[in-house]
């Protein structure tokens, strides 16, 4: 049996502009030239005002429109659309940027960020299995083995799986030891240790380019034999079980920490592409002052062309009582790329004064911070939730702002995701996490490197200058920071 029923659903959506909005926050001044060109090349009704021929932009005024009364519910909502860009065309607002002062303007802000590029990993050693003399069966075999090692330089993949893997793909049967023959081929190319399928293998082929020496074949017996110990950093069992004096294990231990664990990395593709601030600080007698980088963010407007056309094709569908097909897509064609223009030029100054606003907020928190010429323990907590209350929007839009943004200050530059901490109690009150984290590597930068301290000797230091925190709070920084354990930071 059929039943009717009500439902009430309460549903949230979001609009276009806001999409646009939302996905123009997070991208970075880095990659804002390429996201505006794009949009540029899409969109015919947009154009970058500097490559424009500047026109008299007072000569169009509104038209005649019906009278409300007479019009439907669908002419009504077309006519408010048509009435918002009648409205845009007494505008002269069309530059995005004229909504921000004018120190935010810097010639310095049009400089370009040069990339350096180098050849791939693949690449050379492509190049270099190229001099080799081989069969057909061992360039399949070598071609594949090239292709599966990663960006750190390892061959990570087992043979017994490439063999499956050249089976099906290539439909070449070979055999575990064939493919080790080419591997060990490859493993002398340029840089040492490439090819190695574990850390141990990587420092051994390394080894092996080495001149040879005492010290080098004794190095070579550690990683051979010994690795776990050393690894461990038991150096008081590798020197009795190897037989030698202190001095000497200094010089070993030295010869093997200079090996590279990661061949393939500084062989990588390299694109840098040097941080561009999206803000720049600088601070004058007790006073913050912010300014956004314009940089590589040309001045837009709508089409001149595009707007002619809008309002030659309105009076012409007007007159025709919209009863011409082609006359009618014409005109909502253009209507639409004017204001998909207009849309993206608003979502660009609601973009700007987002960041700007977000920035303010950060640097009203964080004064001392910057006054202070980036002392981290003038930092103080903040969340944000802080911020997001404080300029009265949503965490998201926050974290989207702090997300691949930088700050510009005079004395480094600084993600903004930096500022963002964790409070600690104290006995004077709530410190900023970092400052922990400062006097935590003070530490451990002053220990011996003979006798490291451990985490709980390190929480019984940090408590004496007034930081109460656990052992295992200490752990965690010090992970958080790149910090070894104890035995690990241990030295000859």
């Amino acid at each position: 049996m059929l039943k009717q029923s009500q439902r009430l659903k309460l549903l949230q959506k979001i609009s276009p502009q806001q999409i646009q909005f939302i996905k123009l926050l997070q991208i970075p001044t880095s990659t804002m030239e390429q996201r505006i060109k794009e949009e540029i090349e899409k969109n015919p009704a947009l154009e970058d005002e500097k490559m424009s021929v500047q026109e008299d932009e007072g000569e169009y005024s509104d038209l005649d429109r019906k009278d409300e009364s007479e019009m439907s519910a669908e002419e009504k909502e077309a006519a408010s659309q048509e009435s918002s860009i009648d409205d845009y065309l007494m505008n002269d607002g069309y530059d995005y940027r004229t909504s921000l002062p004018s120190n935010n303007r810097d010639e310095e802000d049009e400089f370009e960020a040069p990339i350096v590029q180098m050849k791939s990993l693949y690449d050379q050693l492509t190049d270099q299995f190229a001099l080799l003399k081989l069969t057909e069966r061992e360039v399949i075999i070598g071609e594949h083995i090239i292709g599966s090692i990663d960006e750190d330089g390892y061959l990570r993949r087992p043979l017994k799986a490439m063999k499956h893997d050249m089976m099906f793909r290539y439909n070449l049967i070979a055999d575990e030891e064939e493919i080790e023959a080419v591997l060990k081929r490859i493993q002398r190319f340029d840089p040492p240790g490439i090819g190695a399928r574990s850390l141990q293998e990587c420092l051994l082929l390394q080894l092996e380019r080495k001149p040879p020496s005492e010290d080098i074949a004794i190095a070579h017996t550690v990683i051979h034999k010994y690795f776990d110990e050393f690894t461990k950093k038991h150096f008081t069992k590798l020197r009795s079980r190897l037989g030698i004096t202190e001095e000497q294990l200094k010089l070993v231990y030295d010869i093997i920490v200079k090996l590279n664990p990661k061949p393939g990395e500084s062989q990588t593709t390299v694109k840098h592409e040097y941080i561009i601030p999206d803000f720049i600080l600088t601070h004058e007698s007790g006073k913050v002052k912010i300014r956004l980088n314009s940089r590589n963010a040309p001045d837009l407007k709508v089409s001149r062309n595009y707007l002619n056309m809008y309002t030659e094709y309105k009076q012409i569908n007007k007159a025709k009582g919209k009863k011409d097909t082609k006359v009618k897509e014409t005109f909502d064609f253009v209507k639409s790329r004017i204001e998909a223009a207009q849309w993206f030029i608003d979502a660009i100054r609601q973009r700007q004064f987002t960041l700007l606003n977000t920035m303010e907020a950060i640097a009203a928190k964080q004064k001392e911070f910057f006054l202070s010429g980036g002392n981290e323990k003038k930092l103080r907590p903040m969340i944000l939730k802080d911020i997001a209350e404080e300029i009265n929007m949503d965490i998201s839009t926050v974290s989207r702002v702090a997300n691949s943004k930088y700050v510009q200050t005079e004395f480094g530059i600084y993600s903004l995701k930096f500022f963002f901490t964790e409070g600690i109690e104290t006995e004077d009150g709530m410190v900023s996490n970092r400052e922990v984290k400062k006097s935590l590597e003070e530490i451990i930068g002053g220990e011996s490197k003979r006798k490291p301290l451990s985490d709980d000797k390190i929480a019984g230091m940090l408590k004496e200058k007034g930081y109460n925190i656990a052992r295992r709070t200490v752990a965690k920084y010090r992970e958080q920071l790149g910090i070894p354990v104890a035995r690990l930071r241990k030295e000859v």
